[in-house]
């Protein structure tokens, strides 16, 4: 199981590097994620659910973000601050989440999970888990950086987008959105 796990987040992360499309470079996020999970199941299965629900909020808010933003490649990302810059930082910040970086909620499973594999003498597993994270977060990046800091060649003038009324409903990305982000702080209390 382990070296499946092992597998799972090295090909979810060297796969992931050349999609161009956001659902491809979600997949193989999954993939990578799904490898995380497998490498705690033999020993805690409180962390495997405490990750896999961690996961599904932030990958739902991802989705939910996607679907609002109608972006289905690289490219489209860099159109949506004309139609919301608010909507801008939050797929910012919930890109970094998955991609596990230390102030946001995607950081805890990893270092449970980390901190675990090394309580248990499983360094070699803990040190391929932990540098094939850095695979994912290199697409994490990209998409974080044409997200936020490029224009796209064909941008209007004009500084905002004609807004029609919205056609899909923002409720669910409301409340996903905030545990996406903001459930580090909360993680004394749900583990004590």
């Amino acid at each position: 199981l382990l070296t499946t796990a092992m597998l799972s987040t090295l090909v979810g992360g060297w796969a992931g590097l050349n999609q161009t499309q956001t659902r491809k470079i979600m997949a193989y996020s999954s993939i990578a994620h799904l490898g995380w999970m497998a490498a705690i199941t033999p020993m805690l299965t409180n962390i495997l659910i405490l990750n896999l629900i961690i996961y599904l909020t932030m990958t739902t808010s991802m989705f939910y973000m996607l679907i609002v933003s109608k972006t289905k490649t690289i490219q489209d990302t860099t159109t949506i601050w004309t139609t919301s810059p608010t909507l801008t930082i939050m797929m910012m910040l919930t890109l970094l989440s998955l991609g596990g970086l230390p102030p946001l909620t995607g950081f805890m499973p990893k270092w449970l999970i980390l901190n675990e594999l090394t309580t248990q003498n499983l360094t070699a597993t803990a040190m391929t888990l932990a540098l094939s994270a850095l695979l994912s977060l290199f697409f994490y990046l990209r998409l974080t950086y044409t997200t936020t800091m490029t224009l796209s060649p064909n941008t209007t003038t004009t500084y905002h987008k004609w807004r029609f009324k919205p056609t899909s409903t923002t409720i669910p990305l409301t409340m996903a959105l905030p545990l996406a982000l903001m459930m580090l702080p909360m993680a004394p209390m749900i583990l004590g």
